[in-house]
């Protein structure tokens, strides 16, 4: 059984940062570093998904112009647009899958059109060791019969 991703939210808090795509790569970099994290999303109203910007974009705008004036580059220059996202009832597995195949590390999520967390590869990995923690627990009472 696989746990669902409102899980992860409800134990990690849905506060997404976000940034709008006016933002100069700057400011978003500054973010980033400010909040120990590898990507933020773009949101014109942080509500709805504009887009996601992540370390790699950065990097790859940086690497495009050989960082001339990267800095002052608007969000919307570098941002990935098309961002995949899931609701709070898809599955860790669901989620797993997106992140392979995307080959990407963040995932907002959205319920009814509106943004209310993001879960990156770290938050899954937290929780799938969690599950295994609990199920070999569970096991070694059973086999023990502690828990009788």
């Amino acid at each position: 059984m696989s746990t669902n991703v409102a899980h992860i939210i409800d134990r990690k808090g849905s506060e997404v940062v976000t940034i709008g795509p006016a933002a100069t790569l700057a400011k978003a970099a500054a973010l980033l570093a400010e909040h120990n994290i590898g990507a933020v999303v773009v949101s014109r109203d942080g509500s709805t998904v504009d887009g996601i910007l992540s370390e790699r974009d950065i990097v790859r705008q940086f690497a495009s112009t050989d960082g001339v004036g990267t800095g002052s580059v608007s969000v919307s220059t570098a941002m990935t647009t098309g961002v995949h996202t899931a609701t709070p009832a898809a599955t860790i597995d669901e989620l797993v899958e997106i992140m392979t195949t995307g080959r990407f590390r963040h995932v907002p999520i959205v319920d009814g059109g509106a943004l209310v967390g993001i879960v990156s590869i770290g938050d899954v990995v937290k929780s799938r060791m969690d599950e295994l923690r609990t199920e070999a627990e569970s096991l070694q009472e059973y086999v023990t019969g502690t828990s009788y």
